[in-house]
């Protein structure tokens, strides 16, 4: 599947690049991170040439709270538990990392401290694996006993969904809140019905990933540890979207940036700044010019084969 990832847009490429690779043809929208925001499309729809139609992901999980009661309940009862996880998860991250980085600060380049901080990292990578697993097995509790395609009032709406999608020349997944949105993509099962190319940006690119990983480094707290937040749709395999980059990540902090991407590796952390476009053929490779995460911390350059 194709899937062209943009950077962020305050400043819209969008109409040029949806111009140029899709020029006829119905756009399926999602906006359902812009929550209540979620109709406020105008400007949206204008760079798309009136030519689009919004799936409406938030308003038609507003009508499932509305018409399904006791999947309503299941459902704030999960986001408890998730919420619960979340918590436990980060306390016990924060103690991981905390240790890396005084492994790191501390082992210098020798030898013996390079395998330390080495177990240290591998040892928040088992956390994030552990937590993603718990969470995975928390939702699939719930939709085991509250199935989703059981439902007549989401079959319904998984049935519009697949419909639109089917006859569309694209699908446009705007930011917004990276949670909630998400949680729409995966109750109205859109990989599944998903037959056109993607295009992407912000909270959108994060959830075509396998995982959504939340970062900010420069919050009004301090920095934050880079977390696990949830599964993606994995259509992006390989890849950690970083949206903001510039903005959110201490860049010129080069052993922080190398954990992070060691942390996450095989997949690339890949930086989303303002005028990024990045198009992925069905094989997943990223195009040359790809700007990522290496290893060492540094901000590296994806070249040409």
């Amino acid at each position: 599947m194709r899937i062209t990832l943009l950077g962020p847009q305050r400043r819209p490429t969008l109409e040029g690049v949806a111009a140029s690779l899709y020029p006829e043809g119905p756009v399926a929208t999602i906006t359902a991170g812009w929550q209540d925001r979620e109709g406020d499309d105008a400007e949206l729809g204008r760079l798309l040439g009136s030519r689009d139609i919004n799936l409406r992901l938030h308003a038609r999980w507003l009508d499932v709270q509305e018409r399904d009661p006791v999947f309503a309940v299941g459902e704030r009862r999960l986001a408890e538990l998730l919420a619960e996880l979340q918590d436990m998860y980060l306390l016990r991250l924060d103690h991981a990392l905390r240790a890396v980085y005084a492994v790191g600060r501390r082992g210098g380049g020798d030898r013996l401290g390079s395998s330390v901080l080495a177990e240290a990292i591998e040892t928040v990578r088992e956390l994030d694996t552990a937590h993603l697993g718990r969470a995975g097995a928390l939702r699939g509790e719930f939709y085991q006993r509250l199935a989703p395609h059981d439902r007549p009032v989401i079959a319904e709406h998984r049935a519009e969904v697949a419909g639109v999608l089917g006859d569309a020349a694209a699908l446009v997944v705007a930011g917004g809140h990276v949670g909630v949105l998400a949680d729409a993509l995966h109750l109205f099962n859109v990989a599944a019905a998903l037959r056109s190319p993607v295009i992407a940006w912000s909270a959108g690119a994060m959830a075509l990933a396998e995982r959504i990983v939340l970062f900010h480094d420069r919050s009004a707290h301090g920095p934050g540890h880079p977390e696990i937040f949830d599964s993606g749709l994995s259509l992006l395999a390989g890849v950690v979207p970083l949206p903001h980059a510039r903005a959110r990540l201490l860049l010129d902090d080069t052993p922080r940036m190398a954990v992070f991407a060691r942390r996450f590796a095989p997949a690339r952390c890949v930086l989303l700044e303002s005028g990024t476009r990045l198009d992925i053929a069905g094989d997943g490779d990223l195009p040359p010019g790809t700007r990522m995460l290496a290893a060492d911390g540094h901000v590296t350059t994806l070249e040409a084969p």
